[in-house]
Formats: C-alpha cells, sequence, structure tokens
C-alpha cells in the first residue's frame, strides 16, 4: 500500500473522553473499555492523565490502569497518559510508562483559567517535563489547544500558533496535535493555519484533533489531509467536551472518522466494527446513546 494511503488514529475516548463525566466509572470498565479498543486495531491508546484526582476525580485510577497495562502492552501497542507537571511525571515513572503527552494552550485566558498559569509559565512546566522524561527514554507527544478559536479571546493569532508548534517540537516534542479545543474552526481557517504552520514546522510533525461542537470536525479532517496531515485524534462515540466552552459537544468520533476514511481510499488498521461495539459499550455504562452518527446509522 502507498504509506500516503494510511492514515493514523489517536484514540483519546479512556481519557479525553471520560475526564469530565461526572459518575463514578470503575477501573474494571476504563480498562474493558480500553481492551476492546485494542482489540479493533487501535494501536495507540490514551489511557489516562497523572492528574490530582483534587482536579479531575475521573483519573484518579490512572497509576491502577497503567500498571495493569504494562504486563500487557505490545511492541505495536502504545497506551499513552497525560502529564501536566513534574509531580505527574513522577508517578507515571513508577509504571514504567512509555510515552507521554503534555500540553499547553495558544490563548492566554484558556490558559489561565485552564490551568491556572500564564502561557509562558505553561512552556515552563513543559520544558522540565520533557527534560525529564527524555532521561527516562520517555517519549513526549505535545498537544497545542485553541488553535481555531478560544472560549474567552475569540480568534487566537496564527503567530502565536505557529511559534508554540515550534517551541513545542524544539523542547523535544515528536508531534504536536493541533486542537480545535472548542470546535469551532472551519475548513478555510484550519486549512489558513495548516499552511502558515507549513512553512515553519514539517507536516510530519503535525496532527488533527477536532471537536465536532459546530458539525465541522470531519470536514476539517479532510482540508487536513489534503494538506499531508497524516495522523488525527478522535474518541469512540464521540466522548468528551470542553468543560470551559459552554455547548461544546464531545470530540470527534472514532466511528465517524474510520468511515470516512475507509471509503475514501484511506487505510487504519481498524475494525470499525469492533470500534462501535465498545462504543455501544461505554455508553451502556454512562447510560446514554452514543453522539457517533455512523453508530446511529449502523445500528
Amino acid at each position: 500500500m502507498n504509506s500516503n494511503e494510511w492514515v493514523n488514529i489517536v484514540e483519546v475516548g479512556p481519557r479525553d473522553g471520560l475526564q469530565n463525566e461526572k459518575q463514578s466509572i470503575s477501573f474494571e470498565d476504563k480498562i474493558e473499555l480500553i481492551q476492546r479498543l485494542d482489540s479493533a486495531g487501535l494501536t495507540y491508546i490514551e489511557s489516562g492523565s497523572f492528574v490530582s484526582p483534587k482536579w479531575v476525580s475521573q483519573m484518579a485510577s490512572t497509576k491502577e490502569i497503567f500498571n495493569y497495562l504494562k504486563e500487557h502492552e505490545a511492541s505495536n501497542k502504545t497506551f499513552a497518559a497525560l502529564v501536566p507537571n513534574l509531580k505527574g511525571l513522577e508517578s507515571a515513572l513508577t509504571t514504567k510508562v512509555k510515552e507521554i503527552a503534555v500540553f499547553i494552550a495558544a490563548s492566554e485566558s484558556f490558559s489561565k483559567k485552564n490551568i491556572n498559569k500564564s502561557i509562558d509559565e505553561a512552556v515552563a512546566t513543559t520544558r522540565e517535563v520533557i527534560e525529564e522524561a527524555r532521561k527516562h527514554n520517555i517519549k513526549v507527544r505535545g498537544y497545542l489547544s485553541c488553535v481555531l478559536g478560544c472560549p474567552y479571546e475569540g480568534q487566537v493569532d496564527t503567530k502565536t500558533v505557529v511559534q508554540l508548534t515550534k517551541k513545542l517540537i524544539d523542547l523535544g516534542a515528536y508531534e504536536v496535535s493541533l486542537g480545535d479545543t472548542i470546535g469551532v474552526g472551519t475548513p478555510f481557517k484550519a486549512r489558513e493555519l495548516l499552511r502558515a504552520l507549513k512553512e515553519e514546522v514539517p507536516v510530519s510533525k503535525l496532527a488533527g484533533h477536532f471537536h465536532d461542537t459546530y458539525g465541522q470536525a470531519l470536514a476539517n479532517v479532510w482540508v487536513s489531509l489534503e494538506e499531508g496531515i497524516r495522523t488525527f485524534d478522535s474518541s469512540v462515540a464521540g466522548l468528551g467536551g470542553c468543560p470551559y466552552a459552554k455547548g461544546a459537544s464531545g470530540n470527534l468520533s472514532t466511528e465517524d472518522l474510520v468511515y470516512m476514511l475507509h471509503n475514501s481510499g484511506y487505510d487504519t488498521g481498524i475494525d470499525l466494527h469492533k470500534v462501535i461495539e465498545a462504543g455501544n459499550f461505554i455508553n451502556t455504562v454512562l447510560g446514554r446513546e452514543t453522539n457517533s452518527k455512523v453508530a446511529k446509522a449502523l445500528a
């Protein structure tokens, strides 16, 4: 197969998708979800966050989850964790996690609301985490949020997005996932941003993370594909959302992304029907209907 026809999918449901859920989700159900996604062919699953349970109670079982997963991780599988600071990294190191993700925001207001730090302070913390992680041969992926809009500032400066993307790569992130955190981006704006980024950053180091609040996620994926992006984040059943953005629905659903890619000449190595089954499982746990249009259509 032509390598240009292959698309990598980063499954963020067990972390980004579940972190804001109000009801308690058991360790067993989280493991069951991860295992179902694994068996569906997803080779990169963000499985938790080493953050204080005081701030994100749903992630309280992350250490337990990774201690379990390290006994089941194959060489071609990645179970990654979000790590916000050095304390989180210290906890992650006890589980022998192989890859972590760090994050900063392209909006000053969002950064202060989300993590109570300025962008400069967040960059300094991220630098510390990456430097320490690399001492332990841990790969680091970067997230940059609010690249196409902020709930407090509106339009985000493209130059700021480019500068911060370069900064994350310079610090040691092998890839930067560009987050349309509140889902306001459109294909026109996504293309403009990507073309500005490509003048300064290799396209192979960029990934897309689109929320579907305004129904634009798949369209933004499509223009990203045209611009050479080959890695996208998605969440089973469209789980997730942004607690700092009124009306922000979930991430782009993995089911919808896989369906579009498979029917447009791309391959992912993922079994769509097994992903739907994984989504049905977690929706049963949560007592809700899926956010995936494909899962509904094929039900």
